[in-house]
């Protein structure tokens, strides 16, 4: 039987091992807990905002970014390709008509079928950017996962476009972690986020060039991120209008590999 005094050191030993362990799974927890990003809109040409959405922070450390310089009127068009529906020539089409750069993140699935576009698009000077390759939620998968998922799309896309670096990231659905952050920042990536967007992704609700037109310029500011989704017909229609109509503005298209570092966060 044991004594009770043994006991009593047991017990005081659990309690200081529970003392010493919450917090460490707290704090990996709290690296864990996942982000949906989102922002405060711009109206009338103000900035957005990332303040009152709890991840600012967390988005600066890691040099993530969602703007770009604030005080000039340069704009950056990124596109999110997880499939091709058919626009992307068009797309492309607009986009070498008006001499402006994009960037394209791209799937695994879009990179086995659609090889073809990814060499127009490398040719034709736009950059391709990494969306995963099996687009997960990167916040539920581990660090080995999120490595093999980033390294699988990089190396794919430079064996069909001779693309030896790719270095941004846009994360599945835009969800994120300090800790998914954290691992593809040591994987040499900038997480890029957005400052423009508006509902395009959904194929079965197209409402029309105008529509689009009219969502982006809405929210038209100094450094804006664009986010758009190729697979809308709507965009394809209005890419043209949206770029001539910016210009009219006195905005600048300009490519990612131009966008000053450190501009995450502001405001």
């Amino acid at each position: 039987m044991m004594k009770p005094r043994y006991k009593k050191l047991l017990h005081v030993g659990a309690i200081l091992l529970l003392a010493f362990t919450l917090p460490l799974h707290a704090a990996v927890a709290h690296q864990d807990h996942p982000y949906h990003f989102g922002f405060k809109k711009s109206k009338n040409g103000q900035l957005p905002s990332i303040n009152e959405e709890g991840f600012k922070s967390i988005v600066d450390r890691h040099g993530a970014v969602f703007l770009g310089d604030t005080s000039k009127k340069e704009l950056y068009l990124t596109f999110d390709n997880g499939y091709e529906n058919g626009f992307t020539p068009a797309i492309l089409d607009t986009l070498q008509a008006k001499k402006v750069p994009a960037i394209f993140f791209v799937t695994g699935h879009y990179v086995k079928e659609q090889p073809e576009l990814l060499k127009r698009m490398t040719q034709e000077g736009h950059l391709i950017g990494n969306h995963s390759w099996s687009h997960p939620d990167m916040t539920t998968v581990s660090n080995e996962k999120i490595k093999e998922e980033l390294t699988r799309v990089s190396e794919a896309v430079a064996k069909v476009t001779g693309q030896a670096n790719m270095r941004y990231l846009r994360p599945p659905r835009g969800i994120f972690s300090d800790r998914t952050l954290a691992v593809s920042k040591e994987l040499g990536y900038t997480n890029v986020f957005w400052s423009i967007a508006y509902k395009d992704w959904d194929t079965k609700v197209q409402r029309g060039a105008k529509y689009a037109f009219d969502s982006v310029m809405s929210q038209l500011h100094p450094g804006a991120v664009i986010l758009l989704h190729s697979v809308s017909k709507d965009n394809a229609d209005a890419l043209g209008s949206i770029i001539d109509e910016a210009r009219k503005r006195g905005y600048e298209f300009k490519s990612l590999d131009q966008l000053p570092q450190k501009q995450a966060g502001t405001p």
